[in-house]
């Protein structure tokens, strides 16, 4: 039973410390919308996330309302398209043609971003996922709400050296295509080792071949509630720190497991997964960071603070996974640049660096997230980052990513400005040593020998 204090406590949450539920996504899957012919593709694209999804943006509102749980996003996620396009589309163009299809029924149901403009190419890549990929400077720069995210590696399968050099290119194109807004098309273009198939947050979310035919995944956030609860046990020992970050994920995890039920209830939906990561937002006191220094570091970035996030993140999934018998995606701490203030402080006090930020994705749920680069930057070195960040996941058994902006015509030193949830990000320096010679060697980097596990 719940009673009167647990709610009052959820009511000072939300009202205080930014506790929300960050997205409710709905995952369709459109294996039944392939087809020869590329008009046909995109109506049935249309039709069916259309009836599935007319409703989703009016019942995540109407269950804000009602409970008085705030709601950030509402979202789709698709099959990834390089499987449903690939029998109509016989050029880049054409692939372009159905991501502005979703865009517009994007902004028909009104949710705020959809994935699945993806590709899974671990071990190789066939002409359609190719091609796919060769589009995403277009499809990016022609669409607003469309997110495209690539799966270059495995623990099983290894990395696709190959996809890894020309995502480093694709990357650098989709930059110059969107300059005009400092390249905010890579915002929206996102690289992993060992995507899963149920991630509700953008840019990586795409439904998965196993997943059913529609189901609705719930991502819950809550840092700054960590952070509250944290300062009332300050100066005390690991083991009270520890407790304190469970009991506290546990009842963040709660809130997103009660709207996922409603949800899927009034949806007619099944419930997916509740993926209870700390993600931050631009709002002071909704940050990852500003858990670490209350922690004890001075800054995100200072000697411990891997340490300090390993355990962060394991605590918040000990505390959570007994809140919701379905926890998936990607669940744990995010460490976004330009989306936590409090990691903006630290790259501006010289604290944390992109190696720093690697140290530490060993540890986390994704990897590099929301990185602004010098606009410069070679498409080989962005390789090379790519390559280093998939490495660790192939061999940690983990989900790692890179999410990267070279911003073309600005350098270390200067600002750029997203906007909204994506917010601002200092330019920070990458190593300019060359990898070429590594990177232009093709082929691909064999999956460690832990993989065989069968």
């Amino acid at each position: 039973m719940i009673n009167i204090s647990e709610v009052v406590e959820t009511n000072q949450m939300i009202e205080k410390e930014n506790l929300d539920v960050r997205t409710i996504t709905m995952g369709i899957s459109l294996l039944d919308c392939i087809d020869s012919d590329i008009e046909v593709v995109k109506k049935k694209i249309h039709d069916k996330i259309y009836n599935y999804a007319k409703d989703l943006v009016k019942t995540g509102q109407d269950i804000e309302k009602e409970f008085g749980i705030p709601i950030v996003n509402k979202r789709i996620s698709v099959t990834p398209i390089a499987l449903v396009g690939g029998a109509c589309c016989k050029k880049p163009s054409d692939f372009a043609q159905i991501a502005i299809a979703l865009d517009n029924v994007a902004k028909e149901v009104g949710v705020n971003f959809l994935g699945g403009y993806s590709a899974l190419v671990s071990k190789g890549m066939t002409p359609a996922e190719e091609m796919l990929i060769r589009s995403i400077p277009e499809a990016l720069s022609k669409t607003e709400r469309v997110c495209s995210s690539i799966n270059l590696g495995s623990t099983k399968t290894g990395i696709n050296m190959d996809a890894v050099k020309l995502m480093g290119e694709i990357i650098k194109e989709t930059a110059e295509l969107t300059k005009e807004d400092d390249s905010l098309g890579c915002a929206k273009l996102v690289v992993f080792c060992n995507a899963p198939d149920d991630n509700p947050f953008m840019a990586g979310a795409f439904h998965g071949v196993t997943e059913a035919d529609c189901v609705v995944h719930v991502g819950v956030s809550g840092p700054g509630v960590v952070k509250t609860a944290l300062e009332k046990v300050r100066g005390e020992n690991f083991e009270i720190l520890c407790e304190t970050i469970k009991k506290t994920a546990f009842k963040v995890t709660r809130v997103g497991q009660l709207v996922a039920k409603e949800a899927s209830k009034r949806l007619n939906v099944p419930f997916g997964i509740i993926d209870l990561s700390l993600a931050p937002t631009p709002a002071i006191g909704d940050s990852v960071a500003d858990i670490l220094c209350e922690i004890g570091l001075e800054y995100a970035g200072a000697p411990g603070t891997t340490a300090a996030l390993a355990m962060l993140n394991d605590q918040v999934k000990k505390g959570g996974v007994m809140a919701s018998s379905y926890v998936g995606g990607l669940s744990g701490a995010f460490i976004p640049v330009s989306e936590d203030q409090g990691m903006i402080d630290a790259v501006e006090a010289n604290a944390l660096t992109i190696e720093k930020l690697e140290a530490m994705t060993c540890v986390c749920s994704v990897g590099l997230d929301m990185i602004a680069i010098p606009g410069d930057t070679k498409a080989t070195t962005i390789s090379g980052i790519i390559a280093d960040e998939l490495a660790i996941g192939m061999v940690n058994q983990k989900t790692t990513a890179v999410r990267i902006i070279p911003v073309i015509g600005k350098g270390v030193g200067e600002t750029v400005e997203f906007g909204g949830l994506l917010g601002h990000a200092p330019i920070m320096p990458v190593n300019t040593f060359s990898c070429d010679a590594f990177i232009n060697r093709g082929g691909r980097i064999p999956a460690p020998i832990h993989s065989f596990k069968n």
